[in-house]
């Protein structure tokens, strides 16, 4: 039988209000305060990179950082999020390599049953979400859950992204939609 954690995880239907969870993210509130608190930019690095599933060596993030977990975010090499980044990471959040986040920029896996039965009864389940390589996200961008970004996507300022997109594309809107294909010869500039 499968624990909570381990439902949470796979995007099945789980109960947020299960002890190992709390607890969970009761240490994960505490390691945010650490991060957000602390001035020095390589040791705000150095708790990302002990915190996080997986991250690469070059890693840069700005306060404030709020999320759930921390341990389903996985990060690529020469990532940087600029101030005030939200990732809910009920399932997987995983970043490719080069990828920039602008300022107030949101990443949400977790979502809850349409059902208002269902809802109120504390069942939730979660989407996992998947950013490609040399990745731009303008800021106050939303990006939901289940969404993957191919490589080479640039996402405009205020953009809510809902769906997947392709690799060499620029989307904006609310909903997200494409605005343009990127010539092959500007994705390796």
């Amino acid at each position: 039988m499968k624990s909570e954690k381990e439902k949470m995880i796979a995007g099945e239907p789980y109960l947020a209000g299960d002890a190992e969870l709390v607890a969970l993210r009761q240490n994960a509130r505490e390691n945010m305060r650490a991060f957000n608190d602390e001035i020095d930019p390589r040791k705000r690095s150095e708790l990302l990179k002990n915190w996080f599933g997986k991250t690469g060596q070059k890693i840069y993030m700005e306060p404030s950082l709020s999320l759930d977990y921390g341990s389903n975010i996985f990060v690529g090499e020469n990532f940087y999020a600029n101030f005030n980044c939200t990732i809910l990471d009920t399932c997987p959040v995983t970043f490719g390599n080069n990828v920039m986040i602008a300022p107030n920029v949101s990443f949400y896996t977790a979502t809850h049953p349409i059902d208002p039965v269902e809802r109120n009864s504390g069942t939730e389940y979660g989407k996992p979400i998947t950013i490609g390589d040399n990745v731009w996200i303008g800021g106050s961008s939303v990006i939901g859950p289940g969404v993957t970004l191919g490589d080479n996507v640039v996402v405009g300022m205020g953009s809510v992204v809902t769906k997947s997109f392709p690799d060499n594309v620029v989307i904006a809107g609310n909903p997200a939609r494409v605005i343009r294909q990127i010539e092959l010869s500007e994705a390796k500039s």
